[in-house]
């Protein structure tokens, strides 16, 4: 009879999310992995033995945070109107930091160089954005004008959610939602221009 797995998908999951809020807050050089499994209500053993170690963990903490990050944009429906549609992902992308905050940081500010994140132009979130861009447009999907008004995009986008995370936009959870939007909304020039 096979022994049974001990260190499964759900526990995995676990040791991720106990990981990302410690480096959210501490940065890695506070990760522990006595107190990540503490949290988790497992040992290091268990920590080793799905990571390999306490860098591979982190890295796997800054995949999950884009794995996530994607899976939340690919949930944008396309439709017959690509303004709307580009429209739809910022606001997916405000859902997602504001969902998992800490997986937001750490992805964009909790970490040195040490720790590998996709490179902005040919990142598959960012592809998705420049993508949506592109339709938006009318233009071809390359690293010309698309790219560039994706770049503005986003800067705008994380700009804003990271001053609502911070605590520097001011109104209570639907006031920001809608000055949010409204701002994505007004910057339509940032596409064309």
């Amino acid at each position: 009879m096979a022994r049974p797995r001990t260190h499964d998908e759900s526990l995995r999951t676990r040791l991720l999310e106990e990981a990302s809020h410690v480096i959210a807050s501490s940065g890695a050089q506070g990760l522990s992995l006595r107190g990540v499994a503490g949290s988790a209500q497992t040992t290091t053993a268990a920590v080793y033995s799905l990571f390999g170690g306490r860098d591979a963990l982190i890295q796997a903490v800054v995949e999950e945070g884009f794995r996530r990050f994607g899976d939340a944009l690919a949930d944008v429906a396309h439709t017959a109107d690509p303004g709307a549609d580009l429209l739809a992902l910022g606001v997916a992308y405000r859902e997602f930091a504001l969902a998992d905050p800490h997986f937001y940081r750490i992805m964009f500010d909790a970490l040195d160089e040490t720790f590998d994140r996709p490179a902005t132009p040919v990142s598959p979130t960012f592809l998705v954005l420049r993508a949506a861009v592109a339709r938006a447009l009318g233009v071809p999907d390359d690293r010309g004008s698309a790219e560039q008004a994706a770049l503005r995009i986003w800067a705008l986008a994380h700009g804003l959610v990271s001053l609502e995370l911070n605590g520097l936009i001011p109104g209570d959870d639907a006031a920001r939602r809608h000055a949010y939007v409204e701002t994505l909304r007004s910057a339509r020039g940032m596409v064309s221009g």
